[in-house]
């Protein structure tokens, strides 16, 4: 493997792409009208975003080195194959940080740059170094950090929060625990053999389950709430309830096959839930549906 693919395989590009659509997408809803321009603004708040969220992925590389190395899934990273050294993906997260600020703060604002800032430290140390190894909620408290891409992209072109931004912030924060224990499930006994604390090895499949389902039917609920304030209209109301139908019949299949097979089938579908969920969201605000009802929500929180 070239030395460039090696150091684009540490900013886990799949989940940097699905971190930058969901934020331009709270760039766009951020705005009533079509951006005429604001390109530049939101093309420095990509790059700004993007290269944090890739240097928080390069951390958690280095943090999980050792797992790494036992897990079948991780064997072929850069640290566990030996193709990177410790010190070089240190040097190269440091430096996407480094730019990755100094982009945010010079070309976008203050408060877009600290609020990115904690997201990285939220998930490159306080989930990766300890919430990972510490509980089985692991993945529902370190999911905040996840979860601040649309908040992001709002701040970037408004510069405050809004209930509107949290709302999305929300969405994937419910998404994210029936989205990664799926995979959990599937991936059992390496997370049993790396020792980590994942729910399905510390409390078993079939509780697993049954708390895929209540998540789901959470999300579910989280999911309707831009349609109930006004924030989106019915384009986007009809397909929240049928994808988030789609998501729930999967975990209730699960439950009932107790396929593995399964389950990794949810958690890929779960990625083309929140892409799609989110592309519906952006759909029905450029088409106008949701000025059927009054936004209730656009005082800035923050």
């Amino acid at each position: 493997m070239s030395q460039f693919k090696q150091y684009l395989e540490l900013t886990k590009p799949k989940v940097v792409l699905l971190i930058l659509f969901t934020a331009l997408v709270g760039m766009f809803l951020s705005m009533r009208n079509f951006p005429t321009s604001e390109w530049i603004l939101i093309f420095w708040g990509m790059v700004g975003i993007g290269l944090s969220s890739g240097a928080a992925a390069a951390i958690n590389h280095w943090a999980d080195q050792k797992a790494d190395a036992i897990m079948l899934r991780t064997q072929h990273r850069p640290l566990p194959s030996g193709e990177l050294s410790a010190t070089k993906v240190l040097l190269f997260a440091g430096l996407l940080t480094l730019i990755g600020m100094g982009v945010l703060v010079y070309f976008v604002n203050v408060l877009t740059a600290v609020l990115t800032f904690l997201s990285l430290i939220g998930y490159a140390f306080i989930y990766t170094f300890y919430l990972k190894r510490a509980t089985p909620q692991n993945i529902v408290i370190g999911g905040a950090a996840g979860a601040t891409p649309p908040v992001l992209g709002w701040t970037t072109m408004t510069g405050h929060v809004t209930a509107d931004a949290l709302i999305l912030f929300g969405i994937i924060f419910a998404w994210t625990p029936p989205h990664f224990w799926a995979l959990a499930i599937y991936r059992k006994e390496d997370y049993a053999k790396a020792d980590i604390p994942m729910l399905p090895v510390t409390h078993g499949v079939e509780f697993t389950q049954l708390h895929i389902i209540l998540y789901t039917i959470i999300l579910i609920i989280v999911t309707i709430f831009p349609f109930l304030t006004g924030m989106s209209g019915l384009i986007y109301f009809i397909a929240a309830l049928l994808l988030g139908g789609k998501f729930l019949w999967m975990t209730l299949q699960l439950k009932k096959t107790q396929s593995p097979l399964l389950a990794w089938e949810t958690f890929k579908y779960s990625i083309w839930y929140l892409m799609l969920l989110f592309a519906f969201l952006l759909i029905d605000h450029y088409v106008h549906w949701g000025d059927v009802m009054p936004r209730m929500f656009v005082d800035p929180i923050i």
